[in-house]
């Protein structure tokens, strides 16, 4: 394979041997061959060097990469879950359609995107009313719509469910109090208010009271909350939830939006906003008096413990007052009743003038009570 050239000089590589290192293609390169003669001469290491891009080319394109891959098949996209705004939004829609008679097939699309796209939570279902809302259609007369809202509620409640369970197990295992530990409030959970609890009222707090959609029923929730925030640190959330739930109460028990359900109502406001009551606000908020009771309590019920004492107190002060000494009174049959005739009259005497006049008799009848005085 190796020859020598005319002057016995360096042996050098062959265009039969640089064939051999690099075996060709059977057509692709035959238009090399003059080039081929040229490069033959060149050092070894060219030729090395060609039978690896030789060989790089026979072997073709690299697979595709899996980046390559993948983008041939897009990943599905995820869709966002609804926020508590949006969902007040769609709930609104679904309470429109239902009550403007609205056609079947649209009250089912909102119910299908609050399926898909609702996350419930136990605090987001309190705060929007989600659930009662969507259990109302339950009894629609459409059998379609009454099966969805059904199956969105049993998925709700499923997931509520769960959740609490979850909760629940991961309080044991919580781990051992620090000897200082910090206190420490979960994302979720509402902050308290720490403004001026004085003037606290739901424009200030930016809280949305359009819930029903009936603009005397939300005037009324926004009356309560004005009152239920009046002097109290509790976070709009739970103040908002509350007044919601005291409106409701007041609605079902003064058969809807009529004269009493708003006198009631503001009765209410009043009481909540004395000065001289302040634990009555406190008392609705924690629950040990409900909603249901607070709507039907009556005026004595809604005092205070002090103010109910301080009545008491008054109340006495007064009959005593009032049980002023009364003069003894005889029975005569000298005196002859000018009504009946009888002659059973008690009577009695009082010095009503000057000392020097003579006294008043006050006269009655013990059989008919007819009255009558001389002097």
């Amino acid at each position: 394979m190796r020859q020598l050239d005319k002057a016995g000089n360096q042996p050098h590589l062959c265009r039969t041997s640089a064939f051999t290192l690099a075996p060709r293609p059977s057509l692709s390169l035959s238009i090399l061959d003059p080039i081929f003669d040229i490069l033959c001469s060149l050092r070894p290491g060219f030729l090395t060097l060609l039978h690896i891009y030789i060989q790089h080319t026979e072997v073709g394109r690299a697979p595709p990469t899996e980046s390559h891959a993948l983008s041939k098949h897009p990943r599905p996209q995820v869709v966002a879950n609804m926020d508590q705004r949006e969902l007040e939004s769609r709930l609104k829609a679904l309470h429109k359609a239902v009550a403007e008679k609205d056609s079947a097939a649209n009250v089912i699309s909102i119910l299908e995107t609050l399926k898909k796209e609702v996350v419930p939570t136990e605090e987001l279902l309190r705060a929007t009313k989600a659930g009662m809302l969507v259990s109302k259609q339950k009894s629609n007369p459409n059998k379609d719509v009454a099966r969805l809202a059904a199956e969105i509620i049993a998925k709700w409640k499923k997931i509520v469910q769960a959740e609490q369970a979850q909760s629940k197990k991961k309080m044991p295992a919580s781990s051992p109090p620090k000897s200082s530990p910090a206190p420490t409030n979960p994302t979720n959970e509402p902050k308290a208010f720490t403004g001026d609890v004085t003037k606290r009222r739901w424009e200030s707090d930016k809280v949305d009271t359009k819930r029903t959609g009936v603009p005397s029923r939300d005037a009324c929730i926004g009356l309560m909350y004005n009152g239920l925030a009046f002097m109290s640190s509790e976070s709009s959330t739970h103040i908002i939830i509350k007044a919601m739930e005291v409106e409701q109460a007041a609605y079902d028990a003064y058969n809807g939006d009529s004269g009493e359900y708003r006198a009631k109502l503001r009765s209410l406001f009043q009481n909540l906003k004395a000065t001289t009551n302040r634990e009555l606000g406190p008392r609705v908020m924690s629950g040990e008096i409900t909603a249901a009771k607070f709507v039907v309590m009556t005026h004595d019920e809604l005092k205070s413990q002090n103010r109910r004492k301080e009545d008491e107190k008054l109340e006495k002060e007064n009959m005593l007052k009032a049980q002023v000494p009364m003069a003894e009174k005889s029975i005569s049959d000298a005196l002859r009743c000018g009504r009946c005739g009888q002659k059973k009259v008690s009577y009695s005497q009082a010095q009503t003038r000057s000392a020097d006049e003579p006294m008043t008799t006050f006269c009655e009848c013990t059989v008919c009570g007819n009255r009558w005085k001389f002097s």
